[in-house]
């Protein structure tokens, strides 16, 4: 590192859990968010400040002035811009030696292929079950650990899943992608803002440890939290057998 890099990032070389050799790991890193909404916003913040040498952002959506009473890294003056320019903006603007490459795009089951694989860590911020899924057979396939989150109303929760752990399980595990249930969107169900600058900052916190190696990770524990009494919930999660993503028997 050099001497503004050992300046910028000294709070965090002060801490023994990371200190020099953690922070050139943040700085090495590559990590993929998928989403750049109310979750999104303050994962990318984190990270881009933190000193995440690569960040790739993908989203297909575009800033509405709907988001500005929770996605808190655009702005009225981007209104209309592709969410994951606003995003690369807002970023460079706290950290411009940050990498950024911003996709304008909807994911599937190809693209997330060629880009879980380039990167160390994945982040899940989006809003459907669909999409959760391939992300998470993707992460399975290439070995990478998902950081996941989720908020709606005022009920959030995170969870780290990583493949590389015999004993984690997947999403697919918790969440069976045979399930029926009905979608829940904040366009029609709402969401209170700060909730989701909580669940997205943990998703940062746990993508930072992971990269570091600093503190133990939410592997294989669901986190809920209950924003109305702001009670927090751990669950102890294992790997299922019969899963059909990561499985011994699918």
């Amino acid at each position: 590192m050099n001497d503004d890099q050992l300046l910028r990032y000294s709070r965090h070389i002060l801490l023994d859990e990371i200190g020099i050799e953690g922070q050139e790991k943040i700085l090495g890193s590559h990590v993929l968010i998928v989403g750049a909404g109310g979750l999104g916003s303050p994962v990318a913040l984190y990270l881009g400040s933190a000193g995440v040498g690569h960040i790739t952002v993908v989203d297909d959506d575009a800033v509405d002035m709907t988001n500005l009473q929770r996605q808190i890294m655009h702005t009225l003056a981007r209104v209309g811009q592709p969410k994951v320019m606003s995003a690369a903006t807002a970023i460079e603007a706290i950290n411009p030696h940050v990498q950024v490459t911003p996709l304008v795009a909807r994911v599937d089951a190809a693209l997330l292929d060629v880009l879980v694989a380039q990167a160390d860590i994945v982040l899940d911020c989006c809003d459907n079950f669909t999409t959760r899924h391939a992300i998470n057979a993707a992460c399975v396939k290439h070995q990478k650990p998902l950081v996941s989150g989720a908020a709606i109303r005022f009920d959030g929760q995170v969870c780290v899943y990583d493949p590389r752990d015999a004993n984690s399980p997947c999403y697919a595990c918790v969440f069976p992608p045979d399930t029926t249930f009905e979608e829940t969107r904040c366009a029609t169900m709402g969401v209170f803002a700060p909730l989701v600058g909580i669940i997205g900052s943990l998703q940062a916190a746990e993508a930072l440890k992971l990269i570091s190696g600093a503190g133990r990770p939410l592997t294989g524990r669901l986190l809920m939290l209950e924003g109305r009494a702001m009670e927090f919930t751990e669950i102890r999660l294992g790997r299922q057998a019969s899963c059909p993503v990561c499985g011994v028997t699918q």
